[in-house]
């Protein structure tokens, strides 16, 4: 045990870490460079003073040992996630903010000039035609004047097209599926540019994506450069994912690709290193014609695309405004394929077209943007793979991986984890939460640790599979395949410190193992927390499809007995529930009355403790202005920061209910 005076000593740099994180980190401007540069600097060299003291201290001498094997494979495997960290701490020491730019740029091309002619492109191949609809319309409702809108259908289906049709929006088909989005992006654009209407810029819009009225005017503002050959606008969610849907946290933790659009990306503009991400972007048709159209060499032609771009001089920005809103994957299956996809798309990237090491045109910050991802990818999911392994050789084998004293562990690691926990949720206003950011990662490693080594090490072509989005979420699913790792870990680690415990080796053997066994009980203790919210977020609850952004409003709702005042507190296409009226019986009929949209007729579902829940039957037209009201607001759907309190209290009501 460590003495009172050893233990003060042990604490100083936790003490002052937790001092500027409770004095200062409230008071500073997180936007400003200098305290970017000073605070992530100083997590740097914290973190960079652990590594040296874990080769130097913490390691089993070099041989052909067990013992060696495991505790330097890991601490190599630490080394490399803390090299991709310093990177990205280094990317996120600046910040910029173009929303004056296209304020100042909103009508570049001159009053006595036609506007720019644009193309909305929607990308779709299997998705349903309640996806397709709320994407529909969004993009009718967008103002710029010169908008023409195509729905590019892969999937061949005459039922689309008559949807196009109703809408009065454009269709196109392809014979085949060949080099998947980008094919098909590459044929609209062919078709287009034979037009007499020929588009300056296309937007891409995934099939889930709706866009808000002012979403081109807002990015064509940036285009006023001609340099700028894409931007790119942020992607939010109006769903949450799975991770937030089945652990139950959806009001606390913001979805998974928040702190990316909200923070990484802003970053990476002010070094000129912003990436198209596919959706929610718009692109200079001189520029795609200047590199040969969409590119094909990858199945993550968005990535490639910005630096295609980069190659022939030409930037990609970033606006970061809520501009559109989309479709997040509702199930772990679709979460994780999607996720593996990214991976497989970097790794072909970097195989095939851009490695940042050989002779290509590209200039140094965008080879040291792909070393970034190379290494987030890389890195991040074998280390917390390994995280949960490596503590099991020693319960079962008695292999020390990290061979190191309390008092050391406090002095070395304490200070590095919380202030780069600190630093990181002063930046991103609470994202980073430790258990939930493991959990998210190690639901997706092992299949991004497979694609990771296909794309490096396999020259293709991969197969990849489409995003499912829609079909029925109204069951609880068990995803058994998933959960199953998860579980055996768990039983392996409960049953390594029941036999470890219970055994003569904690007495015969306790002096000899010394704190290392208290580090690994600790570390073991926190991989049980993590693997029980793992376990529970394999579990599928039921969602409904509604979004995440409902404001009160009252409303006036009329039954058989006559109308009554009452508060709107949920709404979707097909029903809504509302706080205030009672009397009201299953079955009934009603009307309910809606501002802006009018009196929509409806059946009493069932009476609510305090209220009514109805199935509306709207009105073609009243479908649409409420998708519209639902979909189309200038605002970000879902949580925008993080919530520890809130998070513990409803990750609790999940973990026991």
């Amino acid at each position: 045990m460590i003495a009172l005076p050893g233990l003060l000593s042990a604490l100083a740099g936790t003490a002052l870490v937790l001092a500027v994180q409770l004095l200062l980190l409230p008071v500073l401007d997180a936007r400003r460079t200098l305290w970017r540069v000073l605070l992530l600097g100083a997590a740097v060299i914290l973190a960079w003073r652990y590594m040296a003291w874990r080769f130097t201290d913490t390691l089993a001498p070099l041989g052909f040992t067990v013992d060696a094997f495991a505790s330097w494979s890991f601490a190599i495997l630490e080394a490399g996630t803390v090299v991709s960290s310093t990177i990205a701490f280094a990317i996120l020491t600046r910040v910029r903010d173009r929303s004056r730019e296209a304020d100042a740029n909103l009508a570049w091309w001159g009053a006595a000039a036609p506007p720019p002619r644009v193309d909305v492109y929607i990308a779709t191949y299997n998705e349903e035609e309640s996806v397709l609809e709320r994407t529909l319309v969004g993009a009718k409702l967008i103002r710029h004047p010169a908008t023409r809108v195509f729905v590019l259908d892969d999937g061949r289906r005459d039922w689309l097209a008559d949807l196009c049709a109703r809408h009065g929006v454009g269709y196109l088909r392809r014979p085949d599926n060949a080099h998947a989005k980008a094919g098909n992006l590459n044929h609209a654009l062919s078709e287009r540019l034979a037009a007499s209407d020929a588009p300056d810029f296309v937007a891409i819009l995934d099939a889930d994506f709706v866009p808000h009225p002012h979403f081109v005017g807002r990015a064509l503002a940036l285009f006023h450069d001609p340099a700028v050959g894409l931007v790119q606008t942020p992607q939010h969610f109006f769903n949450p994912d799975p991770v937030q849907h089945n652990l139950g946290i959806s009001t606390a933790y913001p979805d998974e690709q928040r702190h990316f659009f909200d923070n990484v990306e802003p970053a990476r503009d002010a070094w000129g290193i912003a990436v198209c991400c596919g959706t929610s972007s718009m692109v200079r048709v001189s520029a795609l014609e200047a590199i040969g159209g969409f590119p094909t060499q990858s199945v993550t032609e968005d990535f490639l695309l910005s630096l295609k771009l980069a190659e022939n001089g030409l930037s990609t920005v970033y606006l970061n405004e809520p501009l559109t809103e989309g479709l997040a994957p509702e199930g772990l299956k679709e979460y994780i394929v999607q996720r593996g996809r990214w991976c497989l798309g970097m790794m072909e990237i970097v195989r095939k077209v851009y490695n940042p090491l050989a002779r290509n045109g590209l200039p140094l910050r965008h080879r040291l943007s792909i070393v970034d991802s190379l290494l987030y990818w890389t890195t991040t999911f074998p280390f917390r793979m390994a995280g949960l392994v490596f503590p099991l050789l020693y319960w079962w084998l008695g292999v020390t991986v990290v061979d190191a004293t309390v008092h050391d562990v406090l002095v070395y690691y304490l200070p590095y984890y919380l202030l780069t926990i600190a630093v990181l949720n002063w930046i991103s206003r609470g994202l980073f939460i430790p258990v939930v950011n493991d959990v998210a990662q190690l639901l997706a490693a092992w299949p991004i640790m497979r694609a990771t080594a296909s794309g490096l090490l396999t020259k293709g072509p991969h197969r990849f599979s489409v995003t499912a989005k829609g079909g029925d979420r109204t069951r609880t699913v068990v995803q058994w395949p998933m959960m199953r790792p998860f579980l055996v870990l768990f039983a392996l680690t409960v049953g390594g410190l029941v036999a470890t415990l219970n055994s003569d080796f904690l007495f015969n053997n306790a002096a000899a193992a010394g704190d290392g066994m208290v580090v690994v009980l600790f570390w073991t203790i926190y991989n049980l927390f993590v693997l029980l919210v793992a376990i529970a977020a394999c579990i599928e609850r039921p969602r409904e499809d509604r979004p995440m952004r409902q404001e009160a409003r009252a409303v006036t709702i009329a039954g058989l007995s006559g109308a009554q005042p009452g508060w709107l507190v949920d709404l979707g296409v097909a029903g809504a529930q509302v706080s205030g009226p009672s009397g009201f019986a299953a079955g009934e009929p009603a009307r309910l009355d809606l501002p802006t949209i009018g009196s929509v007729e409806a059946v009493v579902d069932a009476p609510t403790g305090d209220g009514v829940r109805l199935r509306l039957e709207p009105t073609p037209s009243q479908r649409e202005a409420i998708i519209a009201l639902l979909h189309t607001a200038d605002a970000a759907p879902g949580t925008g920061r993080g919530d520890l309190v809130q998070m513990a209290r409803e990750l609790a009501r999940a973990l026991s209910s």
